[in-house]
């Protein structure tokens, strides 16, 4: 068997609704299936490359996806223009280099995260919600640079847990009340309302 070094990495940015993020998407699967966010520093500790992203003093919050990253920069700081050869030539090094986007093992030890997966214990509203958000908003709002995660069901409302590019964004309450909420109601006549719940 030949052994061959790491692969090329190539990064590209997309921009999202939300002018302060910036989406950069690796040929790479980075966490595959899943995301997770780190709102701050302080979160980042199962996410080695997240730290290193903190290291850059304009970037605010790191979201980490199947195969993109979302960063969001702090207001009024460094123009993403002016930075985003840096940022992707760190990524191009990071990911070549073999370095570890996430540790499963301090996840798990860390907190829970919020899933739209069905588990057994789900009841049929809660099923069908997240079956919804699975199919229909996840593919969406990852095309954004964005996720949107099922947090509760009670009583008629429905909370969900913005991230990426999605929380912060301007546009993102429209897109949940007119869009996510509408179409719930539509397809789920027992959800009355949905709303955005601080992580």
């Amino acid at each position: 068997m030949i052994k061959t070094g790491n692969p090329i990495i190539s990064i590209y940015t997309e921009m999202t609704p939300n002018p302060e993020t910036m989406k950069f998407v690796a040929n790479k699967l980075l966490y595959p299936g899943k995301s997770i966010d780190f709102a701050d520093e302080s979160y980042a500790g199962p996410s080695p490359l997240a730290k290193e992203l903190f290291s850059f003093p304009f970037i605010r919050s790191v979201f980490i996806a199947s195969n993109f990253i979302t960063l969001s920069k702090t207001i009024d700081t460094a123009d993403w223009q002016d930075v985003i050869p840096t940022i992707k030539q760190f990524l191009k090094e990071y990911l070549e280099n073999g370095g570890v986007v996430v540790n499963e093992e301090e996840v798990a030890n860390t907190r829970q995260e919020a899933s739209n997966t069905v588990s057994a214990d789900d009841d049929d509203i809660v099923k069908r919600v997240k079956e919804l958000l699975e199919n229909y908003v996840k593919p969406a709002v990852e095309m954004d640079g964005g996720a949107i995660q099922f947090r509760s069901y009670r009583e008629g409302t429905v909370n969900l847990m913005l991230q990426g590019s999605c929380s912060g964004c301007p546009s993102s309450m429209i897109t949940l009340k007119a869009g996510i909420e509408g179409m719930m109601k539509r397809m789920i006549p027992e959800v009355k309302e949905v709303i955005a719940e601080a992580e």
